[in-house]
């Protein structure tokens, strides 16, 4: 076995928040969470423009923790919008990282911010970069793909990375293999995925970053198209796009995406926090009840994660509107660091093989569609 000791450095950008690690094979040597308000990335016109800001964020870290990076092996980015690609562990050349800059795969999110900042650091300290699971995995049904209108399709877009990670996670705890199970898996954060899982293979799910599903700390959610026309026919591109990552829902009502801070009018007697505060919540129960349906009915169990698990009365409630569907079982936080960690380490040691971008779609359209 393997005797080295190998250091590798995590890098996880988030709507609301820099996560960072060190890790010394399996051992989280330290860690932070630095939250970022809606109200300060909402001062950058790009996501690529927080690039500095964040930048500093991990100098930071370095610094008050006396961590130097000299002969790093591995620097692990959460992945972001290359084109869609297959689950798994990715070595992030600068195919993968340009296409990820200019985002190819069309998602305007901040995940696209993870291998830069790894390649940047990888300039100055060296080590190999990854990437695991990023926003991108594409594993959608056929049926998950159409559309009403021709020559578009649904995209996968999701918090791939914890939703796996935690859907084996709570597969072993059941002593089985995540490929045998099906599950409605959730992540509930500054944004939130509600996911189908069948037999390992995630078949559906609302768009995250798209303005499809629940609205949530960060985003606006789903809309109707002609209230979108009728409200926000003035907005540019850009502002609606902004709408669909950091400057909608709670951000929008309240003008934080603190959830502690909404929390906080809550309990202070605000109804109005209250009201839209469990708005929040029953529209994930809405979403969940969907994705049954998508693996008709056939559901072991529900898996929740993400942040926004630390106020138990979300966990309470989804039980209580969705415990009929299948058992309901909660992972407060996410376990996304351990999992780029592990990725990385595996591949280090030699036990596994990454990835190689292709610079191409995991799936480009329908054959059919394009030839009728």
């Amino acid at each position: 076995m393997d005797s080295k000791i190998y250091r590798i450095f995590i890098i996880n950008p988030g709507s609301t928040s820099t996560k960072l690690a060190l890790f010394q094979n399996e051992e989280k040597v330290f860690s932070e969470n630095v939250f970022h308000d809606s109200a300060e990335l909402l001062k950058f016109d790009t996501i690529n423009d927080q690039l500095p800001y964040r930048m500093k964020v991990i100098r930071d870290f370095l610094s008050e923790n006396a961590i130097d990076l000299t002969g790093i092996d591995a620097i692990v980015g959460r992945g972001g919008s290359s084109y869609p690609v297959a689950s798994g562990i990715y070595e992030a050349d600068d195919l993968l990282v340009r296409h990820t800059r200019e985002s190819r795969g069309r998602l305007n999110h901040v995940s696209n911010l993870g291998v830069q900042l790894a390649a940047e650091l990888q300039k100055e300290y060296g080590g190999r970069v990854f990437t695991l699971d990023p926003t991108v995995v594409d594993e959608l049904c056929d049926l998950a793909r159409v559309t009403g209108l021709r020559g578009v399709h649904r995209r996968a877009i999701a918090h791939a990375l914890n939703l796996k990670e935690t859907a084996r996670r709570h597969a072993a705890s059941r002593g089985k293999r995540y490929e045998e199970m099906n599950l409605i898996v959730c992540h509930i954060d500054g944004g939130i995925s509600v996911t189908a899982h069948e037999k390992g293979r995630m078949i559906d799910g609302n768009n995250a970053a798209g303005g499809e599903g629940p609205f949530t700390p960060t985003r606006m959610g789903g809309m109707a198209v002609t209230d979108v026309v009728e409200h926000l026919s003035k907005k540019t591109p850009a502002e609606l796009l902004q709408l669909c990552t950091e400057g909608g829902g709670f951000s929008s009502h309240f003008g934080t995406s603190n959830a502690d801070e909404v929390h906080r009018r809550i309990e202070a007697g605000d109804e109005y926090a209250r009201l839209v505060w469990d708005a929040m919540v029953y529209q994930i129960c809405k979403e969940i009840g969907a994705m049954a349906a998508v693996l008709s009915g056939k559901v072991d169990d529900i898996v929740l994660t993400g942040g926004l698990l630390r106020f138990g009365e979300i966990v309470e409630t989804i039980r209580s509107r969705c415990g009929f569907i299948a058992p309901v079982t909660a992972y407060p936080g996410e376990f996304e660091l351990e999992a780029m960690a592990g990725a990385a380490l595996r591949v280090l040691r030699g036990e596994i093989q990454p990835l190689r971008y292709t610079g191409k779609p995991v799936w480009d359209g329908f054959a059919c569609e394009k030839n009728p």
